[in-house]
């Protein structure tokens, strides 16, 4: 038998000649789809390099590759069995396709539309990157802000135009007539999914109103912590004990906000409690010197208050306030600290005593009671 005859042999409904064509065809798109999709993407750069902003041809290409290399073996496949005449009609049928064949192209038209949705989708982590690059250089920390939010928005857009194109597409639905049609149950969905509108309305009135920005430290709710990211539902803070809260918007722009780190200064206050071993002359050297030594500080401002403020039968208590110029919490725990020990020095280079706050004795004006008291018959411990 020759070739000729070996390649016309025919079963199932094709020759052996166009199970040959089919089977190269999809061994080279197997073999060569990643060196396909290298050189699209390559090609693709070389018209995009010189707003690109830094990033390197190496990010796109990985970004790409696997994506691009999926869509053109899906075409491979595509162009593979175009060759072959499958399935073997029946007369059964009354439609002018076979319904396994019907089923197979509407499978191929998803993974076509998958694939592409992918690509968008890396496309926009690509210009996401750029705009980093370019946030970086940038001292104003709006872009920050504004970066992550766009690329959730852009990321929803894609992946919505996707599934009604899916819909179109695959399984024949009429998204206008869809659209439309939704009416009252369009309402329905909106009223129940009021919170999800009013958080989203909110976070575009946050972009719009600037309350605070992305590293932000900001007490709300009586939450405190830095701003991390605002997304379209919450806003994310990392709490000073490491923990990750999710504030819905609605609550940034509707409760009272304090944006700690637009303050100019941090303020400490605290309470001296001196015994009563020590004098007036003491108190007075203690309180005037304690003005003296916060206020030479360097990074202390002029607003010191020191005051003996009360007179209670455990301590004679003495009222410190004063602010250090930072918007670091490290820096003003540093600050305090060196102040604090230069305080304790300045009691002690007086002579002054702090009160105890240990058990305080009472002496009793009758011993028999005491030994009562100490009697085991009568009282338990």
């Amino acid at each position: 038998m020759t070739l000729h005859e070996i390649l016309n042999l025919r079963f199932l409904g094709n020759n052996v000649g166009a199970y040959l064509t089919c089977a190269g065809i999809l061994l080279f798109g197997y073999l060569f789809k990643t060196l396909l999709s290298k050189l699209l993407s390559k090609l693709v750069f070389r018209f995009i390099r010189q707003r690109t902003e830094g990033v390197s041809e190496a990010q796109f290409q990985a970004l790409l590759i696997q994506p691009v290399s999926i869509v053109v073996f899906l075409t491979t496949v595509y162009l593979a069995f175009q060759v072959l005449d499958y399935p073997v009609r029946s007369s059964e049928l009354n439609h002018n396709d076979p319904w396994p064949q019907v089923a197979l192209f509407r499978l191929y038209q998803l993974g076509i539309i998958v694939g592409v949705a992918w690509i968008a989708l890396r496309l926009v982590d690509f210009v996401v990157l750029i705009f980093r690059r370019r946030a970086e250089m940038s001292t104003s920390r709006l872009n920050d802000q504004l970066i992550p939010f766009a690329k959730d928005l852009l990321k929803v857009l894609v992946l919505t135009i996707a599934f009604l194109v899916m819909l179109s597409r695959v399984f024949g639905v009429n998204v206008t007539a869809l659209i439309g049609g939704l009416g009252i149950g369009g309402l329905a969905v909106a009223f129940a999914a009021k919170e999800s509108l009013e958080n989203l309305i909110a976070s575009f009135t946050i972009f719009l109103d600037r309350p605070f920005a992305v590293g932000d430290l900001v007490e709300v709710g009586g939450v405190t912590g830095t701003v991390e990211k605002v997304g379209f539902r919450s806003t994310r803070l990392r709490t000073a004990e490491k923990s990750y809260v999710t504030v819905p918007n609605k609550s940034m722009i509707d409760k009272p906000l304090d944006n700690l780190s637009l303050r100019t200064a941090r303020r400490v206050n605290f309470t001296l409690a001196l015994s009563h071993s020590t004098t007036s002359k003491q108190l007075r050297g203690i309180v005037q010197d304690a003005q003296q030594v916060i206020k030479e500080y360097p990074l202390t401002t002029d607003d010191i208050q020191i005051k003996f403020a009360a007179l209670t039968p455990a301590a004679k208590e003495v009222t410190v306030q004063y602010f250090v110029e930072t918007t670091n919490y490290d820096e003003w725990l540093d600050v305090k600290e060196e102040l604090n020990y230069r305080l304790v020095e300045l009691v002690e280079k007086h002579g002054g005593v702090f009160a105890s706050t240990g058990t305080t004795l009472v002496q009793l004006s009758n011993p028999d009671r005491l030994r009562g008291l100490q009697s085991p018959e009568q009282h338990v411990l």
